[in-house]
């Protein structure tokens, strides 16, 4: 039996942070980080049936299509998305009155909708991105046996090629769903490595008043390519995503919206509309799935 004091629960029975009991969240799950962001994807829903929200964390599931879909703010970060993936796996693989794991296990498809720069000069301003692998930079998910799920010849090709230091942790890698990645891909769909941080600041290269470990870290990504994978763009959640659903037995898939190239110097003229078009797509394919 799961201890109490491993996983906690609030009076009326719901985990501790989401505030979600098993029957308010359907199986198709789509992620943003921000909880504002929520309603721009609900408001395509033809009916809401629940909705909750503590802290960041925004839940609100209803139909799109005559399809049951949740959509839930993860906040900023892999200890968020710690807390996130941990807490849903719970609501549907384990028994929240016993606090015994399920003899039957249920996987989850998770899907991120998020913005993003592009790091490549030929994955233009408005384009969408689909992340095929997740690069953890941070050092969250080292907390886990993660061995049997991350792809040990990329992690090594990367730490070679950037010199890396190996007193800031290892980088891990973790392929996406490849159920997700089919059901979503397509020829408008650009395909690469999307790096995730534990910061934003100087984890991302960016310098204000304190000096960075490696400058020319940012550089060294753009150019790291592998068997054809480049680094497509660099944030904050994919790579714990991918790797605690992979653990947990979920599938997971991460887009971005592109608003900015990095290598171009240009910015969407209206990265609302881009926003809003990669959520059309979304959840048009979840709907035909």
């Amino acid at each position: 039996m799961i201890q109490s004091s491993e996983l906690i629960l609030n009076p009326d029975g719901s985990v501790y942070h989401l505030n979600l009991r098993p029957e308010h969240i359907a199986n198709d799950i789509i992620f943003v980080g921000d909880q504002n962001r929520v309603e721009k994807i609900t408001q395509f829903f033809e009916s809401i049936e629940f909705s909750t929200q503590k802290r960041e964390f925004k839940t609100q599931t209803g139909l799109f299509k005559g399809k049951r879909i949740t959509v839930l703010s993860t906040g900023i970060g892999p200890d968020n998305i710690d807390i996130v993936l941990n807490e849903l796996d719970a609501l549907v693989n384990i028994d929240l009155t016993t606090r015994r794991p399920k003899e039957t296990l249920t996987p989850l498809n998770i899907i991120r909708i998020g913005t993003s720069g592009s790091l490549q000069q030929d994955i233009p301003v408005d384009s969408f991105v689909m992340s095929k692998y997740g690069l953890g930079l941070d050092n969250m998910l080292r907390s886990y046996q993660i061995d049997g799920v991350t792809n040990f010849a990329i992690e090594e090709a990367f730490s070679l090629h950037t010199g890396w230091d190996f007193r800031k942790g290892k980088p891990y890698v973790i392929k996406c769903s490849e159920k997700l990645e089919k059901m979503i891909e397509s020829e408008r769909i650009h395909k690469g490595i999307t790096a995730t941080a534990g910061g934003f600041y100087g984890p991302q290269g960016r310098v204000l008043r304190l000096p960075i470990q490696d400058a020319d870290l940012n550089d060294k990504m753009d150019h790291f390519n592998f068997d054809g994978n480049r680094i497509t763009n660099l944030e904050m959640e994919t790579a714990a995503i991918y790797g605690l659903s992979a653990l947990l037995g979920h599938n997971a898939l991460s887009l971005n919206a592109i608003i900015a190239n990095r290598a171009s110097g240009t910015f969407s003229e209206d990265p609302y509309k881009a926003v809003d078009e990669l959520i059309a797509y979304t959840l048009d394919k979840i709907a035909a799935s």
